[in-house]
């Protein structure tokens, strides 16, 4: 996860949204942090309690995709803020780390289907491309399956 700079997140059985997974350098507890804005519908949904929630990343420069289940919640950390802040997050907060808008989310992973390619993207389309044309399923584009956190 410390490679994957964008992903799709929301409540499952809802819309995704485009958010910036990130995680701590220094602990491998398995958290993925998101920090938002008071207000959003993200917020809102998990103030009162965690929430069902899916996360949805790729790196095609690593062949990975995944669709990952999990719980998302609201947590108070001044230090996991401070460990996750990036500057394209400060962009959205006029104060800065320090704004009063500013909340943490974390998801917690449970499970997840993910493909994993050692093809790089132009072998992989190669793949897709031949097996439509010639009617045949593609061929080994790597390993799919299911991953339990």
């Amino acid at each position: 996860m410390e490679d994957i700079s964008e992903g799709m997140l929301g409540l499952e059985g809802e819309f995704l949204i485009p958010m910036t997974p990130k995680v701590r350098d220094d602990v491998k507890d398995g958290t993925i942090w998101f920090i938002t804005a008071e207000g959003t519908d993200l917020q809102k949904a998990v103030a009162a309690g965690p929430k069902a929630a899916r996360l949805v990343v790729s790196d095609r420069g690593e062949g990975l995709w995944a669709d990952i289940k999990g719980t998302l919640a609201q947590i108070t950390s001044q230090d996991v803020v401070d460990d996750v802040w990036s500057a394209m997050t400060g962009a959205w907060f006029e104060d800065g780390k320090r704004d009063d808008d500013v909340r943490l989310m974390s998801f917690t992973p449970s499970e997840a289907e993910a493909t994993i390619s050692d093809d790089n993207a132009l072998e992989f389309f190669y793949k897709i491309a031949k097996a439509k044309i010639t009617g045949d399923t593609p061929d080994n584009v790597g390993w799919q399956g299911k991953i339990t956190f």
